[in-house]
C-alpha cells in the first residue's frame, strides 16, 4: 500500500537520507529503529507528505503522491495518512473530543458525524470518562491516546508514529504498542513506527534498521 523508491534528502552539506527504498503492505506494523541521527524521522516525515526528498518517489495507493500538488497532497494526507508524534501535538485550549474532531472537520464532513465517531474513538481507547477534559487535565499516557484517536478519526490507510512512546514510562509505552496491535486487528490497520526502543520494536510484525541514512 506505501512504497518509496531512491529517496534521498539533504540539509545543508549533510546527506541525511542515501537512496532509501521502502515498502509497507496493508495492515502491517512495521518499525524503522536506529540510532539518533540516523533518518528515520526524517524517512518518516518524507513519506508522510510533511518533508519532500531532493530525489526519489512515494506511491500510496496507486498514487504517486511525490507529484502531487502542495493543496492536493494536503488533502491527501488529510484523508490516507493519520500523524501520532512523541509531544502529542493537541491544541492546549480544545477538549480531547475536539482535539480528535479537528481533522475531521477540516476534511469537511458532517460536524455530529465526527463527533459521533470521536466519541466511540475515545471510548474504545478507554477515555469515556475523560472527553471534555483539556490536555493539561490528562496524564502522557490520556494525551498520547487523545493523538490516536485523532490520527484515526479520518479513517487513514496507514497511521504514521514518530518516537510515540518517547515521552511515555515503560508501562505506559507497552501499553500503546499494545494498542496499535489491538487497532490493526479491529480496523486492518496499518501503522509506520519509528522508535529508538530496540525491545518495543520487535514487537512489529518487521523491523527495518537505519544507519548513516541507509536501510541495513
Amino acid at each position: 500500500m506505501l512504497s518509496g523508491r531512491n529517496i534521498h534528502k539533504r540539509f545543508g552539506p549533510v546527506q541525511v537520507l542515501k537512496g532509501v527504498d521502502i515498502d509497507v503492505q496493508k495492515a502491517e506494523v512495521v518499525s524503522i529503529a536506529g540510532p539518533s541521527g540516523s533518518g528515520k524521522s526524517t524517512l518518516l516525515h518524507i513519506l508522510g507528505t510533511l518533508d519532500q526528498a531532493d530525489t526519489g518517489t512515494i506511491n500510496m495507493n496507486n498514487t504517486e503522491i511525490s507529484l502531487l500538488s502542495p493543496k492536493k497532497m494536503a488533502a491527501f494526507r488529510n484523508k490516507h495518512i493519520g500523524f501520532v508524534f512523541q509531544f502529542h501535538h493537541l491544541l492546549p485550549e480544545f477538549t480531547a473530543l475536539e482535539n480528535v474532531c479537528i481533522p475531521g472537520w477540516l476534511a469537511g464532513r458532517k460536524k455530529n458525524e465526527v463527533k459521533e465517531e470521536a466519541e466511540k474513538l475515545l471510548k474504545l481507547l478507554g477515555l469515556s470518562q475523560r472527553l471534555e477534559n483539556k490536555p493539561n487535565q490528562l496524564s502522557g499516557g490520556e494525551q498520547q491516546r487523545v493523538a490516536v484517536a485523532r490520527a484515526l478519526i479520518n479513517r487513514p490507510g496507514i497511521i504514521m508514529a514518530d518516537e510515540p512512546t518517547g515521552n511515555l514510562d515503560s508501562a505506559n509505552a507497552r501499553e500503546l504498542h499494545q494498542l496499535f496491535f489491538d487497532l490493526r486487528k479491529q480496523f486492518n490497520q496499518t501503522f509506520l513506527i519509528v522508535t529508538h526502543n530496540e525491545e518495543l520494536a520487535q514487537l512489529s510484525d518487521r523491523v527495518l534498521h537505519m544507519k548513516d541514512g541507509k536501510i541495513v
